[in-house]
C-alpha cells in the first residue's frame, strides 16, 4: 500500500462523509493545518466536566448502574461524554433515548413509554436527565423514585456541551458551599420578605416557622431527586404571596427567552392578572388551556447563584443565574396539577426582615459579599 500523502487531497477533509474520514484514519487527528479536522468545540473540557458528574458528584461505584436519559433534542455530545466518564469509573452506563414529549412533567405522559422507563429505572443505582422535554414531576419520574428507594436523580435537563463545561466542570464546589449554606440560613431565619426587580417586580410573603428550605449544590450521591449547583428554593405561605411578579428573563414552559416582560398580579398566592404583549397572551393562553385551576397557583420560589451560569432560554441554567429569583407555577409536591412552568426574575433585590441582602443581583450582606467576590461575582 502507498503510504498517505495530504497532497492527493486537496479539498477540505472536514467535508468529507464521517465514513470517509474514518476510511482515511482521519477522524482523530488534531494537527492545526488546513483541511484537517480539528478537536470538537469544548472536547477536552467536557471530558472533564463529565469526570467530575460522575466521579464527584454523583460518587459512581464498581458496578453500579447508571442510567442516562435523553430525548432527540438533547446534545448528543453530553450524553456519550457521560457514558463514556461512567463507564471508566467501572459503573454499567445504560443510554435510554426517546422521541421527545410534545409537553414536559404529566404533560409528557401520553407520549412516553411508562411502564418500559419506570422498569428500567426500578434496577438502576442512579440516573441522570439530559432530556430537553423533562421527565422531572412526570409519571415516570414519581413511580421511578417511588418505586426504587436508592435510585440517586439528578435533574440536567436540556443540558449542552457549554452549559456543563461553565455550569458542573468549573465550579469551586466547596466555596459555593459556604455560599449557598449561608444565603439559606438567612432565609431559613426570617420571616416576612419583600422582592423587587428593576423590571418592576414587587412581591411580599411570609415564610412558614417550619420552612423546609434546601440548596442545590449539585451532588448525587444520596438516594432521592438532586439538581445542578446553584439553587436555593422553598415554598412560602401560599395565602400570603402578594404583589406583582414581572418575568423579564424566561418563562419555560411555553415561551423560552423573553422578548418583553410579562407580569403577574399575586392576590393570596394565585395569579389573578396577566399583563403585557404577545407573550403574555401566549402564557396566559397556555395557562388556560389545562383547564386546570391550580396552573394559576404558584409553587414555589427560588434563588439563583451559579457563577458559570447565564440567561439562555434553557431553564435548568436560567434559574441559576446569579442574582435572580425564579417562580414556580403548578404542580408541585403535596398539590398535584396538570404540569409545571418557570419564570425568571433578573437582578433581584431582597430583603429579610426588612434587611437587605440583595440589591439588583449584586451581595450587600458583608458575609455573602465576601464570599461573592471569591467566585468571582462580586
Amino acid at each position: 500500500m502507498k503510504p498517505f500523502s495530504l497532497k492527493a487531497f486537496p479539498l477540505k477533509l472536514g467535508v468529507l462523509p464521517i465514513a470517509e474520514r474514518k476510511t482515511l484514519g482521519l477522524t482523530y487527528i488534531s494537527i492545526k493545518r488546513e483541511g484537517i479536522e480539528m478537536p470538537k468545540w469544548y472536547e477536552f473540557e467536557l471530558g472533564k466536566a463529565a469526570d467530575i458528574l460522575t466521579r464527584e458528584l454523583f460518587k459512581l461505584k464498581e458496578g453500579e448502574v447508571f442510567v442516562i436519559t435523553a430525548d432527540t433534542e438533547s446534545d448528543e455530545r453530553v450524553v456519550e461524554a457521560t457514558a463514556r466518564a461512567a463507564f471508566a469509573c467501572g459503573a454499567k452506563p445504560m443510554v435510554i433515548w426517546l422521541a421527545s414529549p410534545l409537553g414536559v412533567g404529566k404533560a409528557a405522559d401520553p407520549m412516553l413509554p411508562i411502564d418500559a422507563l419506570v422498569g428500567a429505572l426500578r434496577g438502576a443505582d442512579a440516573w441522570v436527565e439530559f432530556n430537553n422535554e423533562w421527565l422531572l414531576y412526570s409519571t415516570v419520574y414519581e413511580r421511578a423514585l417511588k418505586e426504587n428507594p436508592r435510585l440517586r436523580y439528578l435533574c440536567l435537563v436540556g443540558m449542552n456541551a457549554d452549559m456543563m463545561v461553565r455550569c458542573i466542570g468549573r465550579i469551586d464546589y466547596q466555596l459555593l458551599g459556604e455560599f449557598l449554606e449561608k444565603i439559606t440560613e438567612l432565609t431559613r431565619n426570617a420571616r416576612e420578605m419583600r422582592v423587587t426587580t428593576p423590571a418592576g417586580c414587587d412581591v411580599t410573603f411570609q415564610n412558614p416557622p417550619d420552612m423546609r428550605i434546601g440548596y442545590s449544590l449539585g451532588y448525587a450521591d444520596t438516594p432521592g431527586s438532586h439538581m445542578m449547583a446553584g439553587q436555593i428554593g422553598w415554598a412560602p405561605i401560599y395565602e400570603t404571596i402578594n404583589g406583582k411578579i414581572v418575568f423579564d428573563g424566561s418563562v419555560v414552559p411555553p415561551i423560552g427567552l423573553l422578548k418583553e416582560p410579562i407580569e403577574l398580579t399575586i392576590e393570596k398566592g394565585e395569579i389573578v392578572e396577566v399583563k403585557g404583549g404577545r407573550e403574555a397572551i401566549e402564557f396566559e393562553r397556555w395557562l388556560k388551556s389545562f383547564n386546570d385551576p391550580n396552573m394559576f397557583k404558584l409553587a414555589h420560589i427560588c434563588y439563583g447563584f451559579n457563577p458559570g451560569a447565564k440567561l439562555t432560554g434553557n431553564i435548568v441554567e436560567d434559574e441559576r443565574v446569579w442574582g435572580c429569583t425564579e417562580w414556580g407555577i403548578g404542580s408541585f409536591r403535596g398539590r398535584p396539577a396538570a404540569t409545571h412552568c418557570d419564570g425568571i426574575c433578573l437582578n433581584s433585590s431582597v430583603w429579610l426582615d426588612g434587611e437587605q441582602i440583595l440589591d439588583e443581583g449584586r451581595c450587600v450582606h458583608p458575609e455573602l459579599a465576601e464570599l461573592a467576590r471569591k467566585l468571582g461575582k462580586q
